[in-house]
């Protein structure tokens, strides 16, 4: 496997210290704290650790404090239902004494029921776009020293966008995007697994998307950007080592807070999953 994948699949793997009570190890990627994607993606596997013939199909999250990315994380859960189709798990982590996080998540046996759903946005097949996993070298080397160290990490997803952006340059645009985006290497077929890290990857751009009308990015000296909160909804089963579109729309902005929900289809059209998230976007009172 792809040592990328590899070590992020080692990462979102939780070392139990007691019933409920799990630990994870934190990554830095370049950001001032630890990523959102980690915590919400170890949450959940602390979350999965204590259920049983369910898959998770929605999660609720709240993002207290900036992670320390020198510092392990402990996530304690509380198995607030055990019934005959769902089950529901509340998890807290914890670094430093502190909560930074907090979430709900609910799982469920699998059934059959209604199926409706809306179409996938025509837009190019991902062979037809440009890789954008990393910025072109010339950007690049424009970049601030900690923006670099961000971009330069290896990823181990791939991503092709539809509209290009700009982010040293931005221009106000529609508060909508549309992203290809696949892990680097096969993945065997637990579907909680690809949960796990559509949950990681679900926090890439997805606030981003409230800034566009505005002509400036998180990269602007001055803009203050971080997430509050995130939901997910899972719909269909899925893999995220096949292409999958997450597209973007940003319907408000407004109080220092920017709102953006997703669809993430599936190659085939499916949509496999829904997110949201809303966070703080506001210029500091000192620049």
């Amino acid at each position: 496997m792809d040592q990328r994948l590899a070590d992020l699949l080692a990462l979102l793997e939780l070392e139990q210290l007691e019933v409920n009570l799990f630990r994870g190890a934190s990554r830095d990627i370049g950001a001032p704290q630890v990523f959102g994607g980690q915590v919400l993606g170890q949450a959940l596997s602390a979350a999965a650790a204590t259920v049983e013939g369910r898959v998770v199909h929605s999660l609720h999250a709240y993002f207290l404090r900036r992670g320390d990315c020198n510092a392990p994380i402990v996530y304690q859960v509380d198995r607030s239902l055990d019934g005959h189709s769902f089950a529901n798990r509340r998890v807290v982590a914890i670094q430093h004494g502190q909560q930074i996080f907090n979430m709900a998540a609910s799982f469920q046996a699998t059934e059959a029921g209604f199926d409706h759903q809306i179409d996938m946005p025509p837009v190019p097949p991902p062979e037809g776009l440009a890789d954008s996993s990393g910025p072109p070298a010339e950007l690049l080397a424009r970049l601030p020293e900690r923006a670099r160290r961000l971009f330069e990490q290896p990823r181990p997803f791939e991503f092709r966008m539809v509209q290009r952006i700009d982010y040293l340059r931005p221009q106000p645009a529609a508060p909508e995007r549309q992203i290809w985006f696949r892990a680097v290497d096969a993945l065997g077929d637990d579907e909680m697994l690809h949960r796990r890290l559509l949950a990681y990857v679900s926090d890439f751009f997805l606030l981003d998307t409230a800034t566009l009308p505005h002509g400036t990015s998180f990269l602007r000296p001055g803009l203050v950007m971080a997430s509050i909160d995130h939901a997910m909804w899972f719909h269909r089963a899925l893999r995220v080592d096949d292409w999958l579109l997450y597209a973007m729309e940003s319907p408000s902005a407004s109080g220092a807070r920017g709102f953006a929900r997703a669809s993430v289809f599936a190659r085939d059209g499916r949509l496999v999953a829904s997110a949201a998230q809303e966070g703080l976007v506001r210029s500091r009172k000192d620049s």
